[in-house]
């Protein structure tokens, strides 16, 4: 068995290597001429190269009668670019074993690009990428296609109860504010967008004064400057700045809704608006939420609910940190008799969690665990290229991931319970059931 100096000297190794695995990730920032942001980290363990490049294009930007404009923006950017239609795009880009994909979140909204490093698949892979951003055409029947698509997915999610119970909880969560839209839209707006509102929302969001350009792998500084130069240069300029959005209200009260579905299941969402990505509560309400749900068979609520009392094969809950807060959310699913004593034990678990935060040894514990998985976040390009966008787009510091283990490690039980009892009230949470007739 190891003795608890044993366990203590592993746990100060896990920081150490941890430590050392953020240390080795320099990532060079600059602008190009045309004012768009790059972030670029060298890696030469592999001839690939990562591009992303994202803009202020996400479902954020949707307004309520064209919600899904933002998302059809962002899949049809490639399916046609200056004269090029959607077929040669596909064959070019299989012609040098190059994956082109469009990337859509609530806040932003771009497109990635991996490719061979070796001059002649990157450098045909790099035009292809310019043209898709710089000179999309928007056929009008891929618009169309990607339309009806769309539709028939929507119609098969108004089946379902878990796309039931998600768009429900962000109604009710958010109300009028773009966060609380479906990201992929609604069938009545769908059907009204056409082209033309494709095209200006292109020529309104994806300008070079919004864009972040990420890169990662097997090419020099000097060549991630061109890249970025080529990237960038054809770009539309903004016209005028995006209006800021609403702010965010936490709910004045709870509000609970049950919409009945013949599901054996019922499916349980439980939240509040939590944090934004600069949140100064970030970590401590980070390190919490791992005690508390986040971290699987280590966390409260999984021992809760289905160890001692076996109410759910799954219960978790999260933070999703936005520009402006995103939602924190409990989620789980349990048969439909048993529904109301599974919620209870939910609410009560956060209750006492709110009112008494964790224990020392449980911040230990998830301490050790953040800090020994944290490496395996950047052990691959396509992960770094993530945090470089995320860095980007949220204005983090460039030594982010550097002083991520340190500032975990330097959060102390009054900062969890702290922050917890200031931010999440457990009373004023909004709950959304899925399943049964509806009744309680």
């Amino acid at each position: 068995m190891l003795t608890k100096l044993t366990t203590s000297l592993l746990g100060g190794l896990v920081y150490f290597l941890a430590s050392a695995a953020h240390a080795a990730l320099p990532i060079q920032h600059w602008q190009t001429a045309s004012g768009a942001q790059v972030y670029f980290v060298e890696s030469r363990g592999l001839p690939l190269l990562d591009v992303s490049v994202e803009f202020d294009a996400g479902a954020r930007r949707d307004a309520p009668a064209q919600a899904g404009l933002a998302s059809l923006t962002a899949r049809t950017l490639s399916l046609g670019a200056s004269g090029l239609p959607e077929e040669t795009i596909s064959r070019r880009l299989a012609d040098v074993g190059a994956q082109l994909a469009a990337s859509f979140e609530p806040d932003r909204a771009g497109m990635t690009l991996r490719t061979l490093s070796s001059e002649r698949e990157r450098n045909q892979s790099l035009d292809l990428l310019a043209r898709v951003l710089q000179q999309p055409d928007f056929p009008e029947s891929a618009i169309e296609r990607e339309k009806a698509r769309t539709i028939a997915g929507l119609k098969e999610e108004s089946t379902q109860p878990g796309p039931i119970g998600e768009k429900a909880f962000y109604a009710a969560l958010y109300g009028a504010h773009p966060y609380g839209l479906p990201g992929t839209g609604k069938i009545e707006t769908l059907t009204t967008l056409q082209r033309q509102d494709v095209a200006a929302f292109y020529r309104r969001h994806y300008v070079v004064e919004a864009a972040v350009i990420s890169l990662v792998g097997d090419v020099s500084r000097a060549q991630a400057e061109t890249i970025a130069e080529q990237l960038s240069a054809g770009l539309p300029r903004a016209t005028a700045p995006l209006p800021a959005l609403p702010v965010i209200a936490p709910p004045a009260r709870g509000e609970t809704l049950r919409i009945p579905h013949p599901a054996s299941q019922s499916h349980i969402l439980l939240g509040t608006p939590g944090m934004s990505r600069n949140d100064p509560d970030y970590f401590a309400l980070y390190l919490g939420n791992y005690i508390l749900g986040g971290g699987g068979f280590a966390s409260r609520l999984t021992d809760e609910v289905r160890e001692k009392r076996g109410l759910a094969y799954s219960v978790y809950s999260y933070f999703l940190p936005l520009a402006q807060p995103g939602p924190f959310q409990i989620g789980l699913q349990t048969k439909q008799e048993q529904s109301q004593q599974a919620l209870d034990i939910v609410r009560t678990t956060l209750t006492r969690f709110v009112t008494e935060g964790p224990t020392q040894d449980e911040l230990r514990r998830a301490k050790q665990n953040i800090g020994g998985g944290f490496p395996l976040r950047i052990d691959s390009n396509k992960k770094i290229l993530g945090y470089l966008g995320l860095i980007g787009f949220y204005q983090l510091p460039l030594n982010y991931l550097d002083d991520f283990a340190n500032k975990v490690d330097k959060v102390t039980l009054a900062d969890v319970k702290d922050a917890f009892k200031r931010r999440i009230d457990p009373e004023s949470m909004v709950t959304v059931i899925v399943g049964g007739d509806g009744e309680k």
